[in-house]
């Protein structure tokens, strides 16, 4: 019998050991390293199944091209690069890997927390300057954690585990999620409530856990940043456009925010001159010491990437033997 082919598309260029080690009896695995649409749309019309990051663009115009492929699998939780629904209308399932970096991106939203309220990302950045005087006044005021609110957008896998680890801290976690099942906070011990609204009004810190949906586009906007209380943070490990980062910018100038954790951003990397990033790097602005960026690295363990690629091909080899597949989203 002729071995099926699977490429891993992007982001991906080492000796696809992980993949190998999943597909290896059945198909042959090749990392293409591709940048663009107009290189996807060249080469995936060879393969019968595809692993993908979150770097290109899944578009009608390349998926047209994929009628000999069984499966794309979006090698993370999120699948925004991918427009589904044409998928579907074409017969080709999409499936992701829900739970690869569940802990990693759960820890990551914690730390970031962390380094924010108990003023040590500031008080490392002025000290590293040589300003103000060495004692915690320059970070004045922190306030304890035990019994403020942690508030969570969309209490999937991520958000419950960021919600157990908050929750052991002795924070006051709440969660807006508007498809969990009634009683879902109960069997966590946590508190849920009725809107976005109600959630922002009392958290000390937000912390989005949600897709990127038309739903959650900006939905941490100037509004909803206006409704925070004065002194709050926000953390986002999630997608960069579910917040609006020029509103935090503003906040945060304004004193409104006392910081921001950004994992995520619209655009990756970004533009020199995107406004987070020009306040970020200016020693003058308020944002230089209270704000912290990492590139879209929550997800990363040495154990977590192998576990993303290793899943991601087991969604490869089952439906490529024609077996079932889990983590299909466009049924």
């Amino acid at each position: 019998m002729d071995r099926f082919r699977v490429a891993v598309t992007d982001f991906i260029v080492d000796d696809l050991a992980p993949e190998r080690e999943r597909l290896d009896q059945i198909a042959d695995v090749v990392a293409l390293d591709l940048k663009s649409e107009t290189e996807l749309i060249a080469r995936v019309g060879e393969f019968d199944a595809i692993m993908a990051f979150h770097k290109l663009p899944w578009t009608r115009a390349v998926l047209a091209t994929m009628s000999r492929c069984k499966i794309l699998v979006r090698c993370g939780v999120g699948y925004d690069n991918v427009d589904t629904a044409y998928a579907r209308s074409v017969g080709l399932d999409v499936a992701n890997v829900p739970d690869y970096g569940t802990e990693e991106i759960a820890d990551s939203a914690i730390g970031l927390m962390l380094a924010l309220v108990r003023g040590i990302n500031l008080l490392n950045n002025r000290l590293q300057r040589g300003l103000g005087p060495w004692n915690h006044t320059q970070a004045a005021p922190v306030h304890r954690l035990r019994g403020r609110v942690y508030g969570i957008i969309g209490c999937g896998h991520i958000g419950t585990a960021a919600a157990l680890r908050a929750k052991a801290l002795g924070m006051d976690v709440v969660y807006f999620d508007p498809y969990k099942p009634a009683g879902f906070d109960k069997s966590l011990g946590i508190r849920s409530v009725e809107s976005l609204e109600e959630l922002v009004k009392q958290s000390f810190v937000v912390s989005p856990h949600c897709l990127l949906t038309p739903e959650t586009t900006n939905l941490i906007d100037a509004k909803a940043i206006a409704m925070m209380p004065p002194g709050s943070f926000i953390v986002n490990t999630s997608r960069g456009a579910v917040v609006d980062l020029q509103a935090v910018v503003a906040a945060i100038e304004s004193g409104h925010l006392a910081g921001a954790g950004i994992d995520v951003l619209p655009e990756e990397p970004p533009a020199e001159d995107h406004p987070l990033i020009v306040a970020w790097r200016n020693p003058a602005s308020r944002c230089h010491d209270r704000v912290i960026i990492n590139p879209h690295a929550a997800f990363y363990s040495v154990e977590g990437l192998f576990e993303m690629r290793s899943k991601g091909a087991e969604a490869c080899r089952r439906a490529l033997s024609g077996l079932p597949v889990k983590t299909i989203v466009n049924r």
